[in-house]
């Protein structure tokens, strides 16, 4: 069961990663038209990772630094993830 439970955490923390790298490349590339793999890729690591981040950023918002923001919500749940990974090791 708990390897079961940590299987779950590892695909999931795989999928924080993705979506890190896929929201980089929107940023630095540009959106893509919703026909892309891209986007499908964008979009469906979103509906993964969005239900566990949005409960964390309503707590605690994004840290602004001028014109950009840093998602502390993402680091907090990627680094519980680890954590909850390694306390079931």
């Amino acid at each position: 069961m708990l390897a079961l439970l940590s299987l779950l955490l590892l695909l999931f923390q795989l999928a924080l990663v993705v979506r890190a790298i896929m929201d980089w490349s929107v940023a630095l590339a540009g959106p893509t038209s919703s026909g892309s793999f891209r986007y499908k890729l964008t979009r469906g690591v979103t509906v993964i990772t969005e239900p566990v981040l949005a409960p964390v950023r309503r707590v605690i918002p994004p840290l602004r630094l001028g014109g950009m923001a840093i998602d502390l919500a993402f680091i907090i749940v990627f680094f519980a993830v680890v954590l909850i990974r390694s306390l079931i090791a």
